[in-house]
């Protein structure tokens, strides 16, 4: 059975989609640490993330770069955090995180409650600096 990432790039699960190429999709996590809060992946399903061949792997990072600059541009702060998890989806993925301290990108800490039309928001914010 295909993950629910899979889902999401085949539009079988909605997401808020913030851009996509040929080979990566972003879309706003549903449970974000902060507003601006991204997960990029690779359109193929590969589980962990070292395991994608070397140019794929290569062109999910370049991709990601041009996401985290246009959420520092939509949600100004020091930096754009980072973090590769990936144990509550088979499917590799990076997180991108606005933040201004550490405990920004604790994983542990409650998650916001956004509605549809702020979700939606957020991602029109973030695809106008693209």
């Amino acid at each position: 059975m295909a993950s629910i990432f899979s889902r999401i790039v085949a539009g079988e699960i909605p997401s808020y989609k913030i851009a996509e190429n040929e080979h990566c999709y972003a879309f706003l996590d549903i449970n974000p640490l902060k507003k601006g809060h991204t997960l990029v992946i690779p359109k193929k399903e590969v589980d962990k993330l070292f395991d994608l061949d070397d140019e794929l792997y290569t062109e999910l990072f370049a991709f990601a770069k041009s996401i985290a600059a246009a959420i520092k541009q939509a949600y100004p702060c020091d930096r754009v955090g980072m973090a590769v998890i990936g144990l509550e989806v088979p499917h590799a993925h990076i997180h991108l995180v606005p933040i201004n301290y550490m405990s920004d990108i604790d994983f542990t800490r409650p998650k916001l409650q956004l509605s549809p039309e702020e979700m939606q928001e957020v991602a029109s914010a973030i695809q106008a600096q693209l």
